[in-house]
Parts: C-alpha cells; structure tokens; sequence
C-alpha cells in the first residue's frame, strides 16, 4: 500500500474510533445529568433551631436575556426555603401571606418599619427576619471555539494516493468535522437580613460562582455526534443560594 493510502486508512480508523467514542450518549448524558442534579450540602448548626423568618422575592439586576428565560426571583426564594429549612430556620410560608406580600417587601425596602405596623398580626407576628436574594451580576464573560474541516486535508490525501485508496482517503477525510466551543459565566449573588421589627439591615453577604457551558462534536461519513458539558444557570443559583445559607447559618 502506499504512503497515501496506508495515511488514508489510518485517519479513517483513528477518527470513526473517536467519533464511536462520542456517541456512547447513554452514558455520556447520564453523567452529564449526575452533575446536574441536586446536590444537599452540610449545615454546621442544623441541630440548633433557627429564628422565624420569611423569604422575601429579591430583584435580578442583570440584564441578560438567556439568564432571564430561565431563573426569576422566585425561583431563588424557592431554593432559599429549601436550604433554610434544611438549616432548621423556622422559615414562614410566602403563600401564607397571600397579596399582602407585595405590601410588605415594599415596606422592608423603603425601610419604614410604621409600615410593619398593621401586618402584625398571626404568624407574622412572630417574625424575626426578613431575608432577600438578589442576584447582582449574570454574565457570559469569555467564550472560544475551535474546529476542523478535513476538506483541505482530503484533497492532500488524494493527491498523495492515487486510484481507489486516493478516492476513498479524499471522501472519507473530506466528510470529517469536528468542533468544539466553551463559555464561561459568572453569577454574583447578595443575601441580607433585615430585622422585623426595626427594618434595619442585620447582615449581608456576596458570592459568586463560575460557570462552563459547551459543545463538541463530530461528524464522519454521514455518522455525526455530539455532546453538552457544564451545569446550568438553576444549578449556579442555587449552590449560590447554598453557600449564603451556609453563612447565614453561622449567625444562629
């Protein structure tokens, strides 16, 4: 066989391996979906009860759409009752309140604890916390690409070997592409505190997280594959949401 030839057959081999490889989608997604999914963490002072509080929807300061299509602010109070009450706070039912809800947030943010005043009554009279989420930063802050076209390489291949082998090597090494692309965002979340009775600021606290979304895939004499990596934006919001309550938990 010759050089051109015997090159041909090589690349075919070492890319269907690969492209083989890529398409084990079976367990390829059900890893992916292992990273994806809920992941408890520890409460240092989860034995000692909390105060009573209610988790009040914070505001989403950023602008981007792809951010916005999937998390709003009541998502992140979700996740916040969920890991509170996992930090055993008495943590009082948002849906309990109903349309006085609105009333009250309004209230804690201008600070006028008068306001307070006339909901004092039931369970929220034994309230001692009003706590916010507040997303302050979702962005994409890099992303890159890389890829291949084999059209180029399989013109070289043809010229290189001649008759079948050449025809073959040109086809099969023309028909290879391959791609591969990343993003990276960073999420910033900020908690605070504020005392129910004096609307005055308790504690606050900032974090942010990193998180990589991308793509590789390939595609090879008319068989292609594909795969996605990284977490999504409702995972970064609450591992965010878990490390405030983490911090949060310290102040028992």
């Amino acid at each position: 066989m010759r050089i051109g030839g015997f090159f041909a057959v090589l690349m075919v081999v070492v890319l269907l391996g690969g492209c083989v490889e890529l398409m084990n989608a079976s367990g390829t997604a059900n890893s992916q979906a292992d990273g994806s999914m809920y992941q408890p963490v520890t409460y240092a002072n989860a034995a000692k009860p909390g105060p009573y509080l209610i988790v009040l929807p914070g505001t989403i300061k950023s602008m981007n759409a792809t951010f916005l299509q999937q998390i709003n602010e009541n998502n992140i109070a979700d996740y916040a009752e969920l890991e509170l009450g996992n930090a055993n706070f008495r943590v009082l039912e948002r849906a309990d309140l109903g349309p006085m809800l609105d009333e009250i947030t309004l209230a804690v943010n201008m600070g006028d604890p008068q306001a307070l005043t006339k909901f004092r009554r039931g369970k929220f009279k034994s309230t001692n916390w009003f706590i916010t989420f507040d997303i302050l930063k979702a962005e994409q802050v890099s992303k890159a690409g890389s890829g291949f076209d084999g059209s180029t390489l399989g013109s070289i291949v043809g010229a290189l070997a001649s008759g079948t082998g050449g025809y073959v090597g040109d086809v099969a090494t023309s028909s290879v592409q391959m791609g591969d692309s990343a993003g990276v965002w960073i999420v910033g979340m900020r908690y605070k505190i504020v005392d129910a009775s004096t609307t005055e600021q308790v504690s606050t606290g900032y974090f942010e997280d990193k998180m990589e979304v991308g793509k590789k895939g390939v595609s090879i004499l008319g068989v292609s594959g594909n795969q996605g990596q990284g977490i999504t934006l409702d995972n970064v919001a609450q591992r965010l949401v878990q490390k405030c309550v983490q911090q949060i938990d310290q102040r028992k």
